[in-house]
């Protein structure tokens, strides 16, 4: 049985999909120039995302993690290479159909918020069903919202605000649409501690109560302890790959790509 917006509910994704791998990618370039002046951002990258499991990618700056997380969004194109998401192949899509996918499929969260101004925080967070007409699932909204610790400020628009409510309603905007993978680009970058915590333990929890495949770009090695796995890049490739990663083995692993 599906929503009325053709996905799988949330049980049916949680129930087939735990052990698949959500989004793949097979020798992944990504190059810009030509010559002497070629630059490979992304350097024959390969890599499994499980359902359920929230990946962070890390390395020092240049080292291709955002590209490489760009490309898997789909908000960028390989040189060569392969990429999948939920069983799609995204080389060779055409513009509508990699819409579709990136609508009903994935959700984002960057840094800068992205919110409308002039909505309230409820119609930010229910804008994406709405134009895709999809119900809104007022229940599942409750419990995104509390967990967020943002039930109380529905009403209000962003500039009524903290930069930390600002956040959590674009990851409860993400997450109300139950994509099979949600993409994090520095979600935490520009909120104190304690928020950003916060916000980590909602994502976390989507991955493991929902089924989400969570994959995080991050410099911080604290917000990466929340992950299930690190993988440490460096010079466009994966260097390091680490379960249940601790701070100090994430400090160490970066240490070794680090000039």
């Amino acid at each position: 049985m599906c929503t009325a917006g053709g996905l799988p509910t949330v049980d049916e994704v949680t129930t087939q999909t735990t052990y698949a791998d959500m989004v793949s990618c097979r020798d992944v370039r990504k190059t810009y120039g030509t010559g002497e002046s070629t630059v490979r951002a992304v350097d024959g990258v390969s890599a499994d995302f499980a359902a359920g499991e929230f990946t962070a990618i890390m390395g020092p700056s240049g080292s291709g993690k955002t590209t490489l997380m760009h490309l898997l969004a789909g908000l960028d194109t390989p040189t060569e290479g392969s990429i999948s998401v939920a069983g799609t192949s995204l080389v060779g899509l055409d513009d509508r159909s990699l819409t579709e996918l990136r609508r009903d499929r994935i959700g984002f969260v960057f840094q800068a918020f992205n919110l409308l101004p002039t909505l309230t925080a409820r119609q930010n967070i229910t804008l994406p069903l709405r134009l895709a007409g999809r119900p809104v699932d007022a229940a599942q909204l409750r419990v995104i919202t509390d967990a967020l610790q943002i039930g109380d400020r529905l009403e209000h628009r962003p500039a009524e605000l903290s930069g930390g409510q600002q956040q959590r309603v674009a990851v409860a905007r993400a997450l109300l649409a139950q994509p099979s993978v949600v993409f994090a680009d520095e979600p935490t970058g520009a909120l104190d501690i304690a928020t950003g915590r916060a916000l980590l333990g909602g994502l976390r929890d989507a991955a493991q109560q929902y089924g989400q495949t969570i994959i995080m770009v991050t410099h911080d090695p604290g917000a990466a302890t929340y992950a299930d796995r690190v993988l440490v890049m460096a010079d466009g490739r994966i260097h390091d790959e680490l379960r249940r990663p601790s701070r100090e083995t994430i400090l160490a692993s970066l240490a070794s790509v680090t000039v």
